[in-house]
Parts: C-alpha cells; sequence; structure tokens
C-alpha cells in the first residue's frame, strides 16, 4: 500500500547516572573519591535509503527511542554511551515538528540524514567535582532525559516528468503505454487513488522517471477532490506532461480543461506553475481527422503547442515521449523545496539568564543553567548542596533572591525542583 503522509513519535536515549564512590583498597591508603560518570544518551536519526518507497510502514504513528546511557561505577568507570536509533525513510521525504510545523530535513536523496532527537546528558560522577579545596566530594549528577517530540513526514516522490490532468483523461493509460507500470485503467473518475512510477526507455540509451498525479479538480490546491497531497508529487518533477481529452467524453472543453487545471497549479505553487510543460491531446482514435486539426489548431491560436496522440492505440505516443526527453534535457535540476533546509541549524543561545519571582510565600526561579543545574544534582548531601549554593551564587541567582527579601530559609523551587537553600 502506497502511503505518502506519516505521523511518528522519536525520544532520545536518557543520560546515565553518576556515583559516588572512594577509593577503599590497601595500595593507596589515602583513597579519594573514584566515582565514574554516565553515559549519554542515544540520539534517533532519519536516514534516506532506496530501500524504501513509501511510508506504510509508519501508518500507526510508532514510537522509536534511542537506547539510555549506562550509570558510571567505581574506579572511575564512565557508563557506556546509549545506542543511537537509525530510522530509514524513502528519499523525497520532508521532516517538520508536528508542534510547531517547522521544516527540519529536506531528505531528497539516498544517504542524506537529520538528527531529530537529541540525546540525553549523562550526569557526572563525583570524581569530577574534586578541586584543591573539595577533595572527597560527596556530588553526583543524574543523567537529563532526552528530547522528544512527533514529527510529520510527508513523501514527495522523486520523477523526472509529471503526467497531469484532470480526471478521466488518460493519464494512468499514458503511463502504462510508456513504461513498465501496472497502473489500474477503468472508465470512471479518480480511478487512480495513488501516483504510480513508471521508467520510460526513450531511445534504448536514455531514460527518464515518469510519475502519473490523481485527476485535478477546480479547487484541488486547497484539498477538494484527491486535493493537495497529490500535487506536491509533481513538485520535484522538471517537466510535466499535461494530458487533454480531446474528445470531450466528460463534457469539458479541452482548452477550459487545461487553462483550469493550471490554475490549480499556480495556486499551490508559483513555482510549479512555472515549470516547462509539454501539453498532449489524448484520445484522437475516437475523432475524426479533421477535429483533431481543429483541435491543434485552436491551442495554438492560444499559443499551446499541442500534441495529438492515443494513449489507447499508442498513435503519437513515441513523438510525445521523444518531446518530453528533448525539454528534459534543458530544463533545470530536480527542484528542491525552497523552505527545506538539507540540515538542521541550530541558534546559539546564552543560558546566562534567569529570573525570580514570588510564589505563593515563597519563591520560584527560571533560566536555563539555573534549571539544569537543580534538575541534575543528586541534592541528598551536604556537598551538593553547598555546591548549588556556590554556583547560585556565581550566576548571581542569590544575589537578585536576597534583593526580593529571601532571608536564607524558606521554600525556593528552581524550575520544577523544590531546593533547601539554608546553611
Amino acid at each position: 500500500m502506497f502511503i505518502d503522509e506519516a505521523r511518528i513519535r522519536v525520544q532520545g536515549g536518557r543520560g546515565g547516572d553518576g556515583v559516588i564512590s572512594f577509593i577503599s583498597n590497601a595500595h593507596n591508603w589515602r583513597g579519594g573519591p573514584d566515582g565514574g560518570s554516565g553515559g549519554d544518551g542515544g540520539l534517533v536519526l532519519l536516514r534516506a535509503s532506496a530501500s524504501l518507497s513509501t511510508l506504510y510502514g509508519y501508518r500507526n504513528e510508532p514510537t522509536f527511542r534511542g537506547g539510555d546511557g549506562k550509570d558510571g561505577a567505581r574506579n572511575t568507570r564512565a557508563g557506556a554511551r546509549g545506542e543511537e536509533r537509525i530510522v530509514l525513510v524513502p528519499p523525497g521525504t520532508t521532516v517538520r515538528d508536528d508542534a510547531t510545523g517547522e521544516v527540519l530535513a529536506d531528505l531528497a536523496s539516498p544517504g542524506e540524514e537529520v538528527t531529530v532527537a537529541a540525546a540525553g546528558e549523562g550526569g557526572r560522577g563525583n570524581r569530577s567535582f574534586t578541586t584543591s579545596t573539595r577533595r572527597a566530594p560527596r556530588i553526583c549528577e543524574r543523567g537529563l532525559r532526552g528530547e522528544a517530540r512527533t514529527l510529520r513526514l510527508e513523501l514527495r516522490l522523486l520523477a523526472d516528468v509529471g503526467i497531469i490532468g484532470c480526471p478521466n483523461v488518460g493519464k494512468s493509460s499514458l503511463i502504462s503505454r510508456i513504461s513498465a507500470a501496472k497502473a489500474k485503467v477503468a472508465d470512471y473518475p479518480f480511478t487512480t487513488l495513488v501516483p504510480n512510477l513508471g521508467v520510460v526507455d526513450v531511445d534504448g540509451t536514455h531514460q527518464f522517471v515518469a510519475v502519473d498525479i490523481p485527476g485535478l479538480i477546480e479547487g484541488a490546491h486547497a484539498g477538494k477532490g484527491l486535493g493537495d497531497r497529490f500535487l506536491r508529487h509533481v513538485e520535484r518533477t522538471r517537466v510535466l506532461v499535461h494530458l487533454v481529452d480531446l474528445a470531450g467524453l466528460e463534457g469539458r472543453d479541452p482548452l477550459e480543461e487545461y487553462r483550469q487545471t493550471n490554475v490549480e497549479l499556480a495556486a499551490f505553487s508559483r513555482e510549479l506553475s512555472a515549470r516547462p510543460q509539454v501539453v498532449a491531446g489524448n484520445k484522437v482514435d475516437l475523432l475524426d481527422e479533421k477535429d483533431v486539426q481543429a483541435a491543434v489548431e485552436r491551442f495554438a491560436q492560444a499559443g499551446v503547442t499541442l500534441w495529438p496522440i492515443s494513449a489507447a492505440t499508442g498513435a503519437g505516443v513515441r513523438d510525445l515521449v521523444l518531446a518530453a526527453h528533448r525539454l528534459l534535457e534543458s530544463a533545470p535540476g530536480t527542484a528542491r523545496a525552497d523552505h527545506a533546509p538539507r540540515r538542521r541549524v541550530y541558534t546559539l543561545r546564552s543560558d546566562e539568564g534567569f529570573t525570580v519571582e514570588r510564589d505563593g510565600c515563597g519563591f520560584a526561579v527560571r533560566g536555563g543553567e539555573a534549571e539544569r543545574l537543580a534538575k541534575k544534582l543528586v541534592l541528598d548531601s551536604r556537598d551538593a548542596r553547598d555546591y548549588l549554593r556556590e554556583r547560585l551564587e556565581k550566576l548571581g541567582v542569590l544575589r537578585e533572591l536576597h534583593r526580593q527579601g529571601f532571608a536564607g530559609e524558606g521554600p525556593v523551587r528552581i524550575g520544577d525542583v523544590p531546593v533547601e537553600l539554608a546553611r
């Protein structure tokens, strides 16, 4: 089954905890701290793989987690890093943050990858807190949780030529005629419910990949009918074969049909509407020669070169393929979405800022570095509490607390962590 949209959840691995340990053996009678640090968690990344062509495997919103880091151990042994999780997606997948809509990556080519969930940092063991004045610290840190988010995946097929047109004009018949694609063909609108890809052999040496797009109707750019979810599959194509029904079996005027489809393309994407087109009039096997010639002349008066064909009998199809290939050779390279970066760019932000507010009968402290300290430190020893106070004093948090009336006792909450700052 072809699936071109999916949501997945990703969670970076949790960092391992640091430990408190002291040397105790006959060879080192002075002892000393030897608690090792925990390993970082494993990250989650998406990688484009040519082995996949659909998002079917992610239809049930699966969750992918990086491995957790291992805890530190005595003898300053660091915990192992968590195993990273690699999630394979088809080339042509655009990755968005489901909450914000931000485009995280456009994985257009096999092998491209992006980190989508950062790993949690491992906590330090007490050996890391040793200084010239702190010789035997009973201080360690917890590992942090990894980044968690929900992602929206959107697949845009990678093809050279896109076959577009209104419902029931013969797009599936044409791609079945020019390639080995086994597209469903029937005499009713919206027979094609998914795009069909086919490799077209031009002359025994040259080839191109074509895709037929389910029928476009008025309002398709806004989701009407089969809607814009299929329009995006022609965004990466370099040339469009625009098919119209010269026989008018659906009661549509071929020239108006051509114009209306272009209106939908322009409403969806101005760049897409500017893509080079080869215009083909299908079902000439149902018309007299003079009617076909009249249609060609009518299109010419509108400034459009029309290639009369019959996908059913093959008449004119060879010339159409050659015309599409010639246009393809002179067309620009495959378009990549303007807003989709190849890799995620992180902006450096300072963590030094903080705020102090009264919270009922206590105080609430907010700020990146202060919250990170409180979250990581295991505050069950006097050493750890003294270390926290030292760091808060360097950050200026204690000064601001005192300025707002903190007398050294009473409840203080840093982020979501209640702390005791009394000596």
